[in-house]
């Protein structure tokens, strides 16, 4: 029997990756793909969701979402992934077109009809989730489990000295998601640059492997790799998204987690989008959040070739 995933993307090069990952595993039934501006505007989300779903011979319906943030405008990141989000390496039109209906409609639709039942993974800003929570409250304590890609545990972000992408572009709608019951595992991108760098070496090894989707995963990382090496200093690009879909799929890639109260800082300038952590428990509220603190590479590893080793026939 299949596990329910209901995916919420910014489809750029990391997400791409990491819809793979899902669509290929013969253990999930992908329900919906809902796409939300964040790396790139909407509808080139849509665009790169709907190729990535093409790459795998799925059939999996993509969702049009939320176009900007709750309160602030859209900041996106072609900057990281190139003026497409995945790497500019000049790929064809989709296939396929948007299916009828909103993202956030069709995120409180996929959970009712499916209570306890439903695996969600989101992968950038969480404007839908947040709208989506806003609409129908009790979706939060109906969602089986929900790993989230974002933010940092240890404070050291990729956008401030202390903010990650996802929560800096829209932190009104992270403070709402994060305070909303659900049974959150948060994957931070302290995770990413500790378990889930890839240098050259790490690049070589997956081209190796010689399908068209293990090509592509590394193809459309090259402006990533541009800015991993100039700006985050890292020795090769990095999946944040890909790893928090691995502990999504494969809850044991995570070795060591915490459970601990976070809240999201909303008005300071150099803080906006920080993930406050409350490690000593001096607020003495209830944590909201299990946070991932180490995961195991071999084991990311693992899902991640299997996932593009595997035919797309059986995906």
């Amino acid at each position: 029997m299949t596990v329910p995933f209901l995916i919420d993307t910014d489809t750029a090069s990391d997400d791409a990756v990491a819809l793979i990952m899902a669509l290929q595993d013969p253990n999930v039934s992908v329900e919906a793909i809902t796409v939300v501006a964040g790396n790139v505007p909407v509808d080139q989300g849509v665009r790169n969701a709907l190729h990535t779903v093409d790459m795998c011979a799925a059939r999996v319906p993509v969702y049009r979402g939320m176009d900007g943030p709750l309160l602030r405008p859209l900041e996106t990141a072609e900057n990281v992934h190139g003026q497409d989000g995945l790497g500019d390496i000049g790929l064809p039109d989709p296939k396929g077109s948007a299916s009828a209906g909103h993202a956030v409609d069709i995120i409180i639709e996929t959970i009712n009809r499916l209570p306890g039942e439903v695996t969600l993974v989101s992968l950038g800003p969480l404007t839908n989730i947040a709208m989506a929570v806003k609409r129908d409250p009790t979706i939060a304590g109906k969602v089986r489990r929900y790993v989230m890609m974002g933010g940092t545990w240890d404070s050291v972000g990729n956008v401030t000295p202390v903010a990650e992408y996802n929560i800096w572009v829209d932190p009104e709608a992270a403070e709402i998601v994060f305070h909303a019951g659900f049974r959150l595992t948060m994957a931070g991108w302290d995770i990413s640059r500790k378990y889930a760098v890839f240098r050259p070496k790490d690049q070589a090894r997956i081209r190796a492997i010689g399908t068209r989707l293990a090509d592509f995963s590394v193809a459309i990382q090259a402006r990533l790799n541009e800015f991993a090496l100039s700006t985050t200093h890292l020795e090769g690009f990095d999946l944040p998204d890909p790893i928090a879909m691995a502990i999504a799929l494969r809850p044991e890639v995570a070795t060591r987690t915490e459970d601990r109260y976070v809240a999201v800082a909303l008005e300071s300038e150099m803080c906006r989008g920080q993930t406050v952590v409350d490690h000593l428990g001096v607020t003495g509220r209830t944590p909201n959040v299990t946070g991932v603190v180490e995961a195991s590479r071999t084991r990311f590893l693992d899902v991640l070739f299997e996932a593009v080793e595997r035919p797309v026939s059986a995906g």
